[in-house]
């Protein structure tokens, strides 16, 4: 028997199903580590809690997050933690610097003392009011301080939101990420 023959025999014995077995399982680990690297440091799937947010996120629907988006903008729907017992989701409406105000006639969020266009946010506008209870609430008009953003639930008439004490204004550390897609349901 000559070496090119012996060689082809060992290539299609037991050896070589061992070794391709060997590479898919090394390709499938891999893979679960890149998945849960990916998951635990860029994207999260998280699930909405009640209804602050409705009509845009709903009670149980789940939402991709992602971690490292650079600095929140108006406009931006985001996870925030260390604020109340359990992670909320909220809507930025102003950013470190901007004045936030009510018009109470109008029922409209003033930002720099202009009315904010909620259209652009898929909400009907004059749909902010203020929350009837003195004692829990900011005082507005007020200016979001440095490093801290202003944020609102798009269902006004249910959400602690930054109206609100207990909440207030958010420092940016404390937002997990934004919110970049819903994923469930469809």
């Amino acid at each position: 028997m000559n070496m090119e023959e012996n060689h082809a025999q060992q290539e299609q014995g037991p050896g070589k199903k061992t070794r391709i077995l060997l590479e898919w399982i090394e390709d499938l680990v891999a893979a679960v580590v890149l998945i849960a690297v990916v998951f635990t440091f860029l994207f999260r799937v998280i699930t909405v809690t009640g209804t602050s947010m409705a009509p845009n996120y709903n009670d149980g629907d789940r939402v991709l997050v992602v971690n490292a988006f650079g600095e929140a903008q108006q406009g931006d729907v985001v996870v925030i933690t260390n604020v109340l017992q359990e992670p909320i989701i909220k809507r930025v409406i102003a950013t470190q610097g901007q004045t936030v105000g009510f018009d109470t006639e109008t029922k409209s969020v003033l930002i720099d003392g202009q009315p904010v266009d909620e259209t652009k946010f898929g909400l009907k506008n004059g749909i902010t009011e203020l929350p009837y209870s003195s004692l829990q609430v900011l005082e507005f008009p007020t200016v979001v301080p440095e490093g801290c953003v202003f944020v609102l639930g798009d269902n006004r008439g249910v959400s602690e939101d930054s109206r609100y004490r207990v909440v207030g204004m958010i420092d940016e550390r404390n937002i997990l990420g934004k919110a970049i897609l819903k994923i469930f349901p469809f």
